[in-house]
């Protein structure tokens, strides 16, 4: 059978749908590279215009080696027409036909299929090669207008997969050895909150559905808004099945930049809420939008002061890219590349300093880790129940154990035992 091998770019949402495609595979068997395949699957990613670049360095390079390469994802609607009319893709096509990738391969003409993004899918995944973890996606789109993100126009509106598919997806991975759940979506948080959702459980609900499944032992979220926040779910966060760690989207930590980004949170709402969620014990990772135009050097500043004041332990701080049909994107761009960059690794230091003493505190307290052991044999080592990664060095361990870890040693790069 023709061989195809899977690039995926992106988010978990992405490795989920790539996921997806593999499941519908019948008559094309996976390549394990890029070499040995006669076809080549880019999931794309265009969150920034380092995504879009990386893409197309990737398909350029797929090309130079003869490769049939077909192009999905995020990135399919924002330069896929363009990669098609260069004659560097065979063919370009939407999230919403993804089911149909076995056919869609098949083809002996070149096409570019693009579809509104309406769609749910109904695949149930069965693996998930060379993870220990499970990606399984609740929901998809999103209904916010944040003034400098795309994803709202590729990923189409907020819609919420029905609760039984979501616990027959997880009752099926378990029983295939998974016990570490991460939950994800274009915004998961919004899970059973749209407009067509009304049917739908709230997000705590499900959760608690999925807690009750044989073999669950572990439950991440992937990504929440901190409106998404209600009384229900942080009651949720004092359970033993759940992760020790949250990621909250701030984007900003200052009001100015906050109302340039037609964002709907506040600091001094995200200040107490995340003060108060860190009491409970949990890291708390963030997203952080450097360089939007309208981030003067005192906001920057006061934006500073401000994150210092915050509780987190993780960080994935981005230099601003402007996305072409967002209102973000007609703003005077007046803060340089390099301004941005050294912005950006203020706050990462910030933050990793404040992971590394976080993590120094639970060792002199005494607290063991809960380690799912994940990466290769010779590399064994795995994240902990604050998101934390740990080394093994000499363990007998295998990758898929769970692991509870008492002596280990705290350095700044990570843990190691």
């Amino acid at each position: 059978m023709p061989r195809v091998f899977f690039k995926t770019f992106g988010c978990r949402t992405n490795l989920f749908d790539t996921a997806v495609m593999r499941s519908n595979l019948q008559h094309f068997a996976i390549a394990s590279n890029e070499e040995e395949a006669d076809i080549i699957i880019v999931n794309s990613c265009t969150v920034t215009n380092a995504s879009d670049s990386g893409v197309r360095n990737y398909v350029r390079r797929a090309h130079t080696l003869g490769k049939k390469i077909f192009l999905t994802g995020c990135g399919a609607t924002t330069q896929g027409k363009e990669l098609f009319e260069q004659k560097l893709v065979f063919a370009v096509f939407s999230h919403a036909l993804k089911e149909q990738i076995d056919s869609l391969l098949q083809s002996a003409e070149p096409f570019c299929r693009l579809l509104p993004e309406t769609a749910l899918d109904s695949t149930l995944v069965g693996d998930f090669v060379g993870k220990s973890r499970a990606f399984v996606k609740i929901q998809e789109g999103c209904d916010f207008a944040c003034s400098y993100c795309i994803i709202p126009q590729v990923r189409g509106a907020a819609r919420s997969f029905e609760p039984h598919t979501i616990l027959e997806q997880i009752r099926l991975l378990a029983s295939r050895g998974f016990s570490e759940f991460v939950l994800t979506g274009t915004n998961t948080g919004s899970y059973g909150r749209a407009k067509q959702d009304k049917d739908k459980p709230t997000l705590a609900h499900l959760i608690r559905k999925i807690a009750q499944i044989e073999g669950v032992r572990r439950i991440r979220i992937g990504s929440l808004e901190p409106s998404q926040i209600d009384s229900e779910l942080f009651e949720l966060l004092g359970e033993s099945f759940m992760a020790k760690h949250l990621h909250i989207a701030l984007q900003h930590t200052h009001n100015t930049m906050l109302e340039i980004m037609n964002r709907r949170n506040r600091f001094e709402n995200d200040y107490e809420q995340l003060h108060a969620i860190a009491r409970l014990g949990y890291a708390i990772g963030s997203d952080f939008i450097v360089g939007h135009p309208g981030e003067t050097e005192s906001i920057f500043a006061q934006a500073l002061e401000n994150l210092a004041s915050l509780p987190l332990t993780h960080l994935h701080p981005f230099v601003y890219s402007p996305r072409n049909n967002t209102p973000s994107s007609t703003l005077a761009q007046t803060i340089s590349g390099d301004v941005a960059k050294a912005r950006l690794h203020t706050l990462k230091q910030l933050v990793d300093s404040n992971n590394y003493q976080f993590r120094q505190k639970l060792q002199a307290k005494g607290v063991a880790l809960r380690v799912l052991v994940e990466g290769k044999d010779d590399s064994k080592n795995g994240l902990d129940q604050f998101f934390n990664r740990i080394h093994f060095k000499h363990m007998p361990v295998n990758v898929g154990d769970w692991v509870f870890v008492d002596n280990y040693q705290v350095k700044k790069e990570g843990n190691y035992a």
